[in-house]
């Protein structure tokens, strides 16, 4: 069974249940659905939001899902000590200093740092191809 928000032409709107969304289809195709208020026989689907049932099981299920969400921060956690203990923080010079270790292919020093949207377009339109990771807050 599936629940549709229908809609005539006079801007009414009602709900009404059919098998699939297939026989919606098919009965308005025939004309044989109409508006409850005027009788309209001209009638759509108008935008629903999706019914959620929660499981039997929710707390195991919010369990598991706190789970991977605590995996996965430990994971961003690992890569983000990583970085800070292997790359060179620039700050908001970033732009400048990927520029400087990009052009002299000499230096291989690996650096972080932020950059605005502009900045980023900018160096993917030099060929500079940036990382972007979530950078996780240690505190929380």
């Amino acid at each position: 069974m599936i629940k549709y928000n229908l809609k005539c032409e006079s801007g009414h709107e009602f709900e009404s249940w059919f098998s699939d969304s297939k026989e919606f289809d098919k009965l308005n195709k025939k004309k044989m659905l109409e508006c409850i208020y005027c009788s309209s026989k001209k009638i759509n689907k108008s935008i629903m939001a999706p019914m959620i049932s929660s499981p039997k099981n929710r707390d195991e299920q919010i369990e598991i899902i706190g789970n991977d969400y605590k995996n996965e921060k430990n994971k961003l956690l690992k890569l983000r000590r990583y970085i800070e203990k292997n790359f060179d923080y620039v700050g908001k010079d970033f732009s400048k200093k990927v520029r400087e270790v990009y052009y002299d292919k000499k230096n291989k020093k690996a650096i972080y740092g932020t950059t605005t949207q502009d900045e980023r377009q900018e160096l993917a339109d030099e060929g500079i191809d940036l990382l972007s990771i979530p950078w996780v807050n240690k505190d929380n």
